[in-house]
C-alpha cells in the first residue's frame, strides 16, 4: 500500500507550483508527458462512496472508469479502478475495460456491474454513473522512484451523468492539487521530502468535490 499526501493550492499557478517541484532538494524530475485525466465515478444509490469521504471513515472506497486523452466522446483503453483506503493508506484494484462511447451509458453501467476485481464483485453495489471530470496533469519523480508528485490543474467537473446535461455547463475549480505519493516501506525516508515542500497539507478529494459542487 501507499500514502498520497495531497495539497489543495489556491494562491499559486500551476506554473508556480511546478517550480517548487523542480526546486526541491530531492531532485524531482519529469519522468512522463503531460497529459488529460478523465474519470467516469460511480456511486450507490445513496452516495455511499461520497459519505464515507466526508465523514472520514478509516475505511473507504471510490469507484471509477479512467482514460486518457483529449476525446471525452469516445472512451479509448479505459481501465475501471476500485481505490481502497485503510486511513492514511491506500491501493488500487485495476482490470481493463473494453473501448465505449460516452453515448453508451447504459451499456457501459450494466458492463460495471458485472465485475470482478480481485476479491471484489460490483454486482451488489447497484453502481450508477455520477460524475464526470477532467484535469491536466504533469508528472515528476526522483531519481531512486521512490517518490512521485502529480500536479493538476484545469480541473472540469460535469453534473450528475444521469441528468443528460454534463456537456453544456461544467463547474471549472481553479485550484492546483499536487500529489506526494510513496510506498509504506519508504515512510521513514518522507519527512526529508515533506519539510521542503512549501504547501500546507490538506484533505483533498476531487470527486466529492465535483458531487458537492451540484448539491
Amino acid at each position: 500500500m501507499r500514502f498520497e499526501r495531497k495539497y489543495q493550492i489556491s494562491h499559486l499557478s500551476k506554473f508556480a507550483v511546478e517550480q517548487a517541484v523542480r526546486l526541491h532538494p530531492a531532485g524531482f524530475r519529469k519522468i512522463f508527458p503531460n497529459r488529460q485525466v478523465n474519470n467516469i465515478y460511480f456511486d450507490t444509490p445513496d452516495y455511499q462512496t461520497c459519505r464515507h469521504n466526508i465523514e472520514g471513515s478509516n475505511q473507504r472506497k471510490k469507484y471509477r472508469l479512467r482514460w486518457y486523452g483529449q476525446d471525452l466522446q469516445q472512451i479509448n483503453n479505459p481501465r475501471f479502478e476500485i481505490k481502497i483506503k485503510h486511513n492514511e493508506l491506500g491501493r488500487k484494484e485495476i482490470i481493463a475495460f473494453p473501448d465505449a462511447s460516452l453515448k453508451h451509458l447504459k451499456a457501459i453501467s450494466k458492463q460495471v456491474d458485472q465485475l470482478t476485481i480481485g476479491p471484489f464483485s460490483t454486482h451488489l453495489l447497484q453502481l450508477s454513473p455520477t460524475l464526470l471530470n477532467t484535469y491536466q496533469r504533469s508528472y515528476f519523480g526522483t531519481s531512486d522512484g521512490k517518490f512521485r508528485i502529480t500536479v493538476d490543474w484545469d480541473l472540469q467537473f460535469y453534473p450528475p451523468l444521469h441528468q443528460h446535461s454534463f456537456q453544456q455547463h461544467p463547474f471549472i475549480e481553479k485550484k492546483v492539487i499536487l500529489e506526494l505519493k510513496y510506498e509504506e516501506v519508504d515512510d521513514y525516508l518522507a519527512n526529508k521530502i515533506l519539510q521542503y515542500l512549501p504547501f500546507r497539507q490538506t484533505k483533498s478529494s476531487k470527486y466529492v468535490t465535483g458531487i458537492l459542487c451540484f448539491k
